[in-house]
């Protein structure tokens, strides 16, 4: 997913609230886009996602007349190495999805975009020692439950899910430290992994193994996978400014609902009897941890 910038003003407009829908609404489609290049690495995926962002966002950078944030941060070393942090768990993170979407994993996916928000929780506490509520411990409580109930009915860790939650919420949390906007973060990222992406696709051009010029319908989903990145992440970095950080995290279930309808309805992907227990007790969890989201959203209309 996307940076999570914190919202500039205390009310909805129906601006943020359209693009904060679309981005996520766009982000559970993804799947389908991804799935369609099953065949092809989740590395070289990844690389083309780099490679073709950098045009995206930086068209968008220049449209807006924002790139001297850009220049800025370029020459600011402590920034570059904060950047390389997190640009290494974004591109973690990217790696991770494409992979368990092209191995019937979606549902994992889905899992580790469910327990974001409330591992985010338990970061803040353990990191910055901010106070957890009672209704966040019980969230934390059980969620981590649902997990060990995978754990004990599988024999073995949900590691796509654990994956991407681990690399999304470090990345959420070093992102707080990198003092520059949503649109300039993530061109910076991209340029940061732009070298060794090129190079790996050259690489695996010239040792043949690369699907890019290749076959049409490769060529356009792999030069298409920037615009796949880029649009849903900048949609959503703009319209989280113009909505509420609390109607934002209600809207953030959007993308994972729908990609768990995907998973079972059109990849055909199995709930089993750990799934059939852990997804509930998740779901639980995040209507806890959701109850003070909507009386806030209620208190403030």
């Amino acid at each position: 997913m996307t940076d999570t910038p914190i919202p500039s003003n205390n009310t909805d407009t129906p601006k943020g609230l359209a693009l904060a829908v679309t981005a996520y609404v766009l982000w559970g489609f993804l799947p389908l886009y991804m799935k369609a290049m099953a065949h092809i690495s989740p590395v070289e995926i990844v690389a083309h996602r780099v490679v073709w962002s950098v045009p995206v966002a930086g068209l968008l950078l220049v449209a807006l007349g924002r790139t001297r944030d850009l220049r800025a941060a370029l020459v600011n070393p402590k920034m570059l190495v904060m950047a390389c942090v997190t640009a290494a768990l974004i591109s973690a993170n990217w790696a991770i999805y494409v992979w368990a979407i092209a191995n019937d994993r979606a549902l994992d996916a889905a899992l580790g975009y469910y327990i974001n928000p409330l591992f985010s929780i338990a970061l803040g506490a353990v990191l910055l020692r901010e106070p957890l509520t009672k209704t966040q411990l019980a969230a934390v409580a059980i969620a981590a439950l649902g997990v060990l109930v995978l754990v004990i009915e599988n024999g073995s860790l949900p590691w796509p899910a654990l994956g991407m939650m681990v690399t999304w919420g470090f990345y959420a949390f070093f992102k707080r430290s990198l003092p520059i906007g949503p649109n300039q973060g993530f061109l910076l990222e991209v340029l940061i992994l732009l070298v060794p992406a090129f190079a790996y696709i050259i690489w695996l051009g010239v040792q043949g193994t690369g699907h890019f010029g290749v076959a049409a319908t490769d060529t356009m989903l792999l030069a298409g996978a920037g615009i796949a990145t880029a649009v849903p992440l900048l949609v959503y970095a703009n319209g989280a400014k113009l909505v509420r950080l609390s109607t934002m995290g209600i809207l953030q279930y959007i993308a994972p609902t729908m990609i768990f309808i995907t998973a079972i309805t059109l990849f055909g992907e199995q709930i089993d009897r750990g799934r059939m227990i852990a997804f509930p007790l998740i779901w639980s969890a995040l209507v806890v941890y959701s109850i003070p989201l909507i009386r806030q959203i209620r208190a403030q209309v």
